[in-house]
């Protein structure tokens, strides 16, 4: 009975933190040039892949980790120049 209840306990706390683990993580990035940090969010992601694929009128996309940095930091003056992109 002692099991049964301590399972049944454990089982609704693993469900009560689900949604928080499914969360996202938000990652940060320092933009050197402008001394600032960037979150790294859905909005951010969209930003980039518009900055990416139309923008530089790339054919296939690729993850921003992947950049070099100098592509990068492009992206970033890019950013700061459309900080009001959506």
């Amino acid at each position: 009975m002692r099991n049964t209840l301590f399972a049944l306990f454990l089982g609704a706390a693993t469900l009560a933190m689900a949604p928080q683990g499914v969360r996202a993580e938000e990652h940060r990035y320092y933009d050197r040039d402008h001394k600032d940090y960037h979150a790294w969010n859905e909005a951010e992601e969209r930003a980039y892949r518009h900055w990416y694929m139309e923008e530089r009128h790339e054919a296939k996309f690729r993850d921003f980790n992947r950049l070099g940095h100098a592509d990068q930091r492009a992206y970033w003056q890019w950013r700061h120049e459309h900080a009001d992109w959506r």
